[in-house]
């Protein structure tokens, strides 16, 4: 696949790492301007681009940024494109996001609203990045850790699970973009490297 992501930290430069080593057609971007991404280039094989070089023609956009930048991104960019959501609301991070912090709105929908006209997944926000890039396994490995993926479109959710078991984790289908609370920070199956039944049952017992 033609995959941009942007976001070169922790889990945007983890999946720029690993979607290379799987053959894909890599372009990060970042704030800062491909000139910073030269070092990742080098390492990767990836294309070091700006944000619109990331996202024009790509099948598929991973947006790994903090959420306080979603605004700023040009929601243009993105219409009618897949987006893998990587990012979490952390208060101390992000600032007082009103809707995000009484938990009227998912920080998915949030997005979503942003971006008018994409095609919103949420995926790869609850395993560490270390994690991400080492504990790949087999499907039926007994050791295999599940990754939740919510989103309101099943032909995206199927690309993006799709691509989650090529990564070496078990997909499971974890709602839709106002479901995907079940599955932010303090919920269950954040961070917990749980498998299938466990993000499952997690799922089930995530509270508001």
């Amino acid at each position: 696949m033609k995959i941009g992501i942007i976001g070169s930290g922790h889990i945007g430069g983890t999946l720029t790492r690993r979607l290379r080593a799987l053959g894909h057609d890599v372009t990060v971007a970042n704030s800062r301007g491909p000139g910073s991404l030269t070092d990742l280039a080098a390492e990767t094989g990836a294309t070091a681009g700006t944000l619109e070089e990331a996202a024009q023609g790509a099948e598929l956009v991973v947006i790994a940024i903090p959420l306080k930048a979603v605004p700023d991104l040009p929601a243009g960019l993105f219409a009618g494109k897949l987006v893998a959501d990587a990012d979490n609301y952390y208060p101390e991070r992000d600032g007082d996001i009103p809707e995000l912090l009484d938990r009227s709105l998912s920080s998915s929908r949030w997005t979503a609203e942003h971006l008018k006209g994409a095609r919103v997944v949420k995926v790869f926000n609850t395993i560490r990045a270390p994690h991400l890039m080492d504990n790949g396994r087999p499907a039926g490995a007994p050791d295999r850790i599940a990754l939740p993926v919510a989103g309101d479109d099943p032909a995206a959710k199927r690309v993006v699970m799709q691509l989650v078991d090529e990564l070496g984790f078990d997909p499971v289908d974890g709602g839709t973009l106002d479901e995907s609370w079940r599955q932010q920070p303090g919920s269950p199956v954040y961070g917990a490297d749980r498998d299938a039944d466990g993000v499952r049952q997690g799922l089930a017992e995530a509270r508001p």
